[in-house]
């Protein structure tokens, strides 16, 4: 039988990307949980100690609503690819490589500022988170510009919107937790922190594309 001899990277279909993203992201979400734990207390001082962790409930609700939304526009974004090649694999791995690290400034947060919301060290740690997520989301301009340079490995009915709003709507990630982590260095940690809250929301209301992304996909 004779074989068939391949020449340099192949192009190859999504599925083995997204069984290992939806892995990445599934043992990332799982890490995020582990930062919740039972805190030591004397006998009757549960529920104090309970309340006294409260930045890691926060810091769980921040990072857990980031990687939802990250799984979410993941599965939005592959249900538009064909086919994959390098290049995007290469943006594909980059973003799980720095989603995967997100529980570690997590964790690094929630200390902090149990520590001293408004200390020194607390304005360091958001600052780190506020770093990390902002590489996540330059992961992402990556990720839709090998998409604009090869528009092929679209399927033929994706929006033609869709990688234009997808890079705007990264570039405004990344700004966003740029300003976030500067407003928590510069004025209050527990500031930036609501930002990285509420930043999840504006990506799972676009999931599918900008306003105007969805009007002409309709029409």
């Amino acid at each position: 039988m004779t074989r068939t001899r391949l020449r340099g990277f192949s192009l190859s279909d999504t599925t083995r990307a997204e069984a290992f993203s939806d892995g990445v992201l599934a043992i990332a979400v799982t890490l995020l949980a582990l930062g919740l734990a039972d805190p030591p207390h004397r006998p009757g001082g549960l529920g104090h100690a309970l309340l006294a962790q409260w930045p890691a409930y926060l810091g769980y609700l921040a990072s857990f609503g980031y990687v939802s939304v990250i799984w979410l526009n993941h599965h939005q974004a592959f249900v538009r690819i064909r086919v994959m090649d390098r290049g995007l694999h290469a943006a594909n791995l980059v973003l799980l490589f720095s989603t995967a690290a997100l529980s570690f400034p997590t964790s690094v947060v929630a200390d902090a500022l149990r520590a001293d919301p408004a200390g020194s060290d607390a304005r360091v740690a958001v600052a780190l988170y506020a770093g990390l997520a902002a590489v996540m989301c330059l992961s992402w301009v990556a990720f839709y510009h090998q998409l604009a340079r090869r528009p092929g490995l679209l399927t033929p009915d994706a929006e033609s919107t869709y990688v234009r709003h997808g890079r705007l709507r990264s570039w405004a990630g990344a700004l966003a937790y740029a300003a976030a982590g500067l407003l928590g260095v510069l004025v209050s940690p527990l500031l930036a922190v609501a930002v990285f809250v509420l930043l999840p929301v504006f990506y799972f209301v676009t999931s599918e594309g900008l306003p105007e992304g969805r009007a002409g996909a309709g029409a």
